[in-house]
């Protein structure tokens, strides 16, 4: 079977904005299909198309991934990923909901959707999951909470 992530997004290079939203001490992740087996769950943020701003794109994926305006604040840190057939380059920044109402959203580049849940996850929660269910940069901290708090260039 082929993986549809893979067709779509494969031997391309990825420029990706990514925002994390933090709300009552809760981080706003999304839940994805067919980018590993079962749940896996990242924060909201997606390719930044030529011409577009990183606070455009950012703005533009939380509206569609899931249904939240935001406002950009902080760059945070960067991330690079290589696994092939995938390649991304990920800029992460801190940012506020601006408005709008919590909705599991789309990918509008996908015929068949690959977003299955929105939700905001408690620190408690997420460091209770399998890191191997969340991105790859949960990993380069000893607990979910010391993300925002991460700065620099990361390999995943």
């Amino acid at each position: 079977m082929t993986n549809p992530v893979h067709e779509f997004y494969g031997n391309r290079l990825r420029v990706r904005a990514c925002g994390l939203c933090v709300v009552d001490d809760k981080l706003l992740l999304v839940n994805h299909q067919h980018l590993e087996e079962g749940n896996w769950w990242a924060p909201p943020g997606g390719g930044i198309e030529f011409g577009e701003s990183v606070e455009q794109c950012l703005m533009r994926e939380f509206q569609e991934e899931t249904g939240l305006k935001v406002g950009l604040k902080d760059f945070l840190f960067a991330t690079e990923f290589i696994s092939p057939p995938l390649h991304a380059i990920e800029f992460f920044f801190r940012v506020e909901v601006a408005g709008g109402t919590l909705k599991n959203g789309s990918d509008p580049e996908m015929e068949n959707q690959i977003i299955r849940d929105v939700q905001f996850i408690s620190w408690s929660v997420l460091k209770s999951w399998n890191p191997n269910s969340l991105h790859g940069i949960f990993k380069k901290v000893p607990e979910p909470s010391k993300i925002m708090g991460l700065r620099g260039y990361f390999k995943l």
